[in-house]
């Protein structure tokens, strides 16, 4: 392992970027797996997804806004020259939340068989529970090694951690369940509880990977420390007081991951619950299981992308925001809102025009779902868009915001679930229906907040217009590609194949035929001089 440097923005997108890109190619195989596993299916999904959601949940209160806090706080620490406050600040986190976490597990382990029958209704989840319950102890501690790096603008520790998490992950998910399977002549409860112990297992392993990396880049770190110590002298904080502040930004941030777990979780006890009079119990938790698995692992694909900018701009909006400087967090926001566009869009309308070949190309044994896919596929824009803003007003110090707007966005889901779900012909799509109202909501209360908190010098109406001319021309064409194959007799699999590759490939030589990205824009990207350089030679740009 080699030392982590310290990072420029972009750089530090394109690290989480691609980690996140490769995290969830990794994250679709091991689902097109479990999916299409003899004997696990639509109806396993709904066993392994119900307990992950209840881990999830329980994670997010032990850890999940902590990577977050610790890089506003780190941040602001360092763009005072105070290296060792920053150094302070992480150990005292990781004491706490090392404690926080172990008190996770054990509500977990102990409270599993109480929250699959009384809460979940799906007493098999059990299992699945007991063998997540140590993965929020190791995830607790690796997420503040992992905000100590964000800080300190070394986003690539981050990335690779998780990427080595996931690996494992999808290898052990595989192994294990093929070793269950074998053992238990197919026992489907069984083998959703084997393929979470695989989550467990590589948190493990994750963790003792980014506590590797940072004992091996302790030296330098230590040494900056000291020759701030003798530059400057700042009063030392008591650890109560630190551990106040970690607390005072990390549960607002945790509450706003927390309420996007409840989000899922109104999911995992409306739709059994609503839809077992209607359709039968059997029927109705494979509903739930293409609703939990297949759709939320395709429509967050996307966010993939993206999460990197909304990690990035927290330190860097913090550290900008402490010097006043202003026109720092316009540029990085501006570009940052941008690329969030330009991503989601295609993303939302390829989704919703491909729902049902996607399904049959990637779960040909299982690919009932199209509809909820293509329902679903329209919370990608507004999700991507609040999760960018989210980060900014993070950075800004506006750190309750996220919660209170997607806490609006969830009581809209809730209500709407339990309107929609009962009515004959809509079923569990009034769950998707649902999600797509919480993220319009969400979306709405956090750009208005931030339009107020920042005198903004772009609207964002105008950026999407290019965007979404290029998103419909590239739609269109692609269609008609598809159509087009299909007429010559072509398998449908390959079509859709074709028709993804067509779409990818239109869209990039619109975006750039039709400069959607500045000059500026262009410049601040990696390797962004060579590019414009490029593009300017072959009369694109002048």
């Amino acid at each position: 392992m080699a030392k982590i440097k310290k990072e420029g923005f972009m750089q530090g997108v394109l690290s989480l970027m691609c980690s996140q890109v490769i995290i969830k190619i990794l994250g679709l195989v091991y689902s097109m797996y479990l999916t299409n596993r003899e004997g696990f299916g639509d109806s396993g999904n709904a066993i392994y997804m119900s307990g992950y959601q209840v881990y999830a949940m329980l994670l997010t209160l032990s850890s999940i806004g902590v990577p977050n806090a610790i890089s506003k706080l780190v941040s602001e620490k360092l763009a005072l020259g105070d290296r060792k406050g920053a150094d302070r600040i992480f150990k005292i986190a990781f004491v706490t939340f090392a404690f926080i976490g172990f008190g996770g597990t054990l509500l977990l382990f102990v409270g599993a068989r109480v929250i699959a029958n009384t809460w979940l209704q799906i007493p098999e989840a059990e299992y699945t529970l007991m063998t997540l319950s140590p993965a929020i102890f190791f995830v607790s501690i690796a997420s503040v090694i992992r905000g100590y790096f964000n800080g300190r603008q070394k986003m690539t520790a981050t990335a690779r951690s998780q990427t080595v998490e996931q690996i494992f992950k999808t290898t052990l998910t595989i192994i294990i369940v093929e070793i269950v399977a074998i053992c238990t002549n197919v026992n489907t409860e069984l083998m959703a509880a084997g393929a979470n112990l695989a989550t467990t297992f590589a948190t493990f392993l994750s963790f003792s990977y980014i506590f590797a990396l940072y004992k091996m880049n302790r030296r330098e770190e230590y040494r900056e420390a000291k020759s701030d110590e003798v530059r400057i002298k700042r009063r030392r904080e008591s650890a109560k007081s630190i551990i106040k502040k970690i607390l005072a930004v990390s549960i607002p941030i945790s509450l706003s991951s927390l309420l996007s777990s409840v989000n899922k979780n109104i999911d995992s006890v409306t739709v059994v619950r609503l839809l077992k009079p209607l359709i039968g119990e059997a029927t109705a938790k494979a509903k739930y299981g293409i609703l939990s698995s297949k759709v939320d692992i395709l429509t967050s694909m996307p966010l993939a992308f993206n999460i990197a900018f909304a990690t990035s701009l927290v330190p860097v909006i913090a550290g900008a925001c402490v010097k006043k400087d202003m026109q720092t967090i316009n540029k990085r926001l501006r570009l940052s809102l941008l690329i969030t566009i330009l991503i989601a869009l295609p993303c939302t309308f390829g989704m919703a025009l491909y729902a049902t070949p996607i399904l049959e190309l990637l779960f040909p044994n299982a690919s009932s779902g199209g509809t909820l896919l293509a329902i679903s596929a329209l919370t990608i824009t507004f999700t991507a868009l609040a999760q960018t803003i989210n980060g900014a007003l993070q950075g800004l110090g506006k750190i309750r915001v996220p919660a209170f707007a997607l806490g609006c966005g969830v009581l809209t889901k809730l209500i709407a679930n339990i309107l929609l779900i009962p009515i004959e012909g809509i079923y569990e799509n009034g769950a998707a229906i649902g999600s797509v109202l919480c993220h319009i909501v969400s979306f709405t209360i956090v750009y208005q907040v931030l339009k107020r908190t920042v005198k903004l010098d772009f609207h964002i109406s105008e950026m999407m217009i290019k965007p979404l001319i290029v998103t419909v021309l590239m739609s269109l064409i692609s269609y008609g590609i598809y159509q087009g194959v299909l007429i010559l007799g072509i398998a449908s699999r390959i079509a859709t194949i074709i028709a993804i590759v067509t779409a990818v490939m239109v869209y990039v030589i619109l975006i750039v035929l039709l400069k959607v990205l500045s000059e500026e824009d262009i410049y601040m990207l990696p390797a962004g001089d060579k590019l414009y350089r490029f593009l300017k030679k072959i009369g694109i740009y002048r």
